[in-house]
């Protein structure tokens, strides 16, 4: 009992002495409490037949019979495949470019060169995808975009229908991707390698090691944790894609390879106000999401690594 009281009074003791610092946290866990956690509550509807007449609590219950339908559709089980494959895609594409970007960056010693590359990297990130999705589907057009007139005029090849084709679509949904964010995920990067001792690398040339030794032997195992850390919570989209993005890209033509879960969910939920039926398809993702944040959290840490907890 004593040791339980003696626990109370450090925490009563803490909020006192922190009290400022606590206060600042309060919007943040407001946010994250109003936002996050209270709509988990709306995850009921999955197992009911939702109706807004009746309301959450008024609809009735008819416990797994959304899933079962769910799983049993084979729209579902397309928009999964296109869903995943998207994600491997970009997982395999563009999780390492700004890791690349960083290190290129790291190793310029002119400031006001590195500080316009990096500033024109970061420009896409900050461009609504309605803005940035026009540009693509622009550059890319057969009959007026500059990567047809060049394959045309240069290398004397047709033109390619890029955005209508379900071979090329998923690759230029994924080159897009890269574009927008790689350059805003070098930032980590770079401040990750910003905390690495000068010194290690001094140790490095000395011994003789050249600038590629040098990254792999010092940069590299210097943001490691930050590599492990981004992974996980990379890890942890694998069932999500961007509705904006997606919804931009997408036509017609290549919608068997440019459905995903998330224009699904807005095409049947929201359009078709099939609420229950797409709520089950958003609790089979975010626990899938889940396994897969916890199973690569382990495997990282059998690594040697932290791990997230």
């Amino acid at each position: 009992m004593s040791a339980k009281r003696s626990f109370w009074k450090g925490v009563r003791r803490d909020l006192i002495r922190d009290k400022w610092l606590y206060l600042m946290l309060v919007p943040v866990v407001g946010f994250y409490a109003i936002f996050k956690y209270w709509p988990m509550a709306g995850e009921v509807i999955a197992f009911k037949d939702y109706r807004l007449i009746d309301g959450i609590w008024g609809s009735k219950w008819v416990g797994l019979k959304h899933f079962r339908l769910l799983f049993a559709s084979t729209d579902f089980w397309i928009v999964l495949r296109n869903t995943l494959l998207l994600n491997v895609y970009n997982l395999l594409l563009g999780f390492p470019v700004p890791i690349a970007l960083a290190l290129l960056l790291n190793e310029v010693r002119k400031e006001w060169y590195k500080r316009t590359v990096q500033n024109l990297l970061y420009i896409p990130h900050f461009i609504s995808w309605v803005v940035l999705g026009g540009i693509v589907i622009a550059m890319l057009s057969p009959s007026t975009g500059i990567v047809g007139y060049v394959l045309e005029r240069v290398f004397g090849i047709e033109p390619i229908y890029f955005m209508a084709s379900p071979f090329w679509w998923p690759i230029m949904y994924t080159l897009s991707a890269i574009w927008r964010d790689a350059g805003w995920g070098t930032i980590l990067y770079l401040a990750a390698m910003a905390t690495i001792d000068t010194q290690l690398y001094e140790a490095a040339r000395i011994d003789g090691a050249g600038k590629l030794r040098q990254i792999w032997h010092v940069t590299l195992p210097g943001i490691r944790s930050t590599i492990a850390i981004l992974l996980i919570l990379r890890m942890g989209h694998m069932m999500d894609v961007g509705l904006e993005q997606t919804l931009i890209l997408q036509n017609d033509a290549v919608l068997g390879v440019a459905d995903v879960i998330s224009t699904y969910v807005y095409r049947v939920g929201i359009q078709n106000a099939n609420f229950s039926y797409t709520s089950a398809l958003g609790l089979f993702q975010s626990v899938i999401g889940l396994i897969l944040v916890v199973s690569v959290n382990r495997l990282i840490k059998s690594f040697g690594e932290k791990g997230l907890w």
